[in-house]
């Protein structure tokens, strides 16, 4: 049986190594690995998207970690800020359990689909502006695969924010001009498609409060419902 086209591209994704200094970082982590995690065979390669190739929404964010996603190879996977958000999505209907602690722990997605700006993990957890557009051509091609059916994006963060609006116009998208800025709750038209902006899950964010669990689901309820989930 032939594989989809976003098979296809996640296949694609994973393969890349077109930043020098990604690809040494995350294989570095990869070898050397965390004590908690030595038993693990990291995944060491970039972190596809996940969720249904006909995702009615879309949520975009920073998300492969050096001992979460880059060790288990699925977005938001194995660190706590998967674990927030995989909890909310569990809480709202959007997902069939609500931990995400490995690719083959049979967890799935409802008409959603995760992806991240930058698919490898960046030391500090900050990738260079050059690596964010270097990765965006990525996620033009998801974009335009899940065209037909996506209706609503969750954005998570201002980093995010920054490379989503760009690339939903490079898409095909109308994004209004000057570029809405980034806010917790924001709400953008581009035209057949509702951006939201929301906190990152991040551990500073989650454990300080500024993301609670409640504004977490507040966010991914109202746009589930714009994307006509139910």
């Amino acid at each position: 049986m032939t594989s989809s086209p976003l098979a296809r591209l996640d296949q694609r994704v994973s393969a890349c190594r077109a930043c020098p200094r990604l690809v040494a970082w995350r294989e570095d982590v990869a070898r050397t690995k965390r004590a908690a995690f030595a038993d693990w065979t990291y995944w060491g390669r970039p972190v596809p998207g996940f969720g249904p190739a006909d995702a009615r929404l879309l949520i975009i964010g920073l998300a492969p970690a050096a001992h979460g996603g880059n060790r288990t190879g699925r977005m938001f996977t194995g660190d706590r800020s998967g674990d927030v958000l995989y909890q909310a999505l569990y809480d709202v209907g959007l997902a069939s359990q609500p931990t995400s602690v490995s690719a083959d722990d049979g967890l799935e997605l409802y008409g959603v689909r995760i992806t991240a700006p930058v698919h490898c993990a960046p030391p500090a957890n900050k990738p260079t502006p050059e690596e964010r557009d270097t990765c965006r051509s990525w996620l033009v091609e998801e974009l335009a695969l899940l065209r037909p059916t996506v209706r609503a994006a969750v954005v998570l963060g201002a980093f995010g924010w920054q490379a989503a609006l760009p690339t939903f116009a490079q898409a095909g998208w109308t994004v209004p001009r000057p570029r809405p800025a980034f806010a917790h709750g924001a709400r953008v038209d581009l035209g057949g498609l509702d951006v939201f902006g929301c906190f990152h899950v991040s551990q500073r964010n989650t454990f300080t409060g500024r993301l609670t669990p409640g504004m977490l689901r507040e966010v991914l309820r109202t746009a589930a419902d714009v994307a006509g989930l139910p």
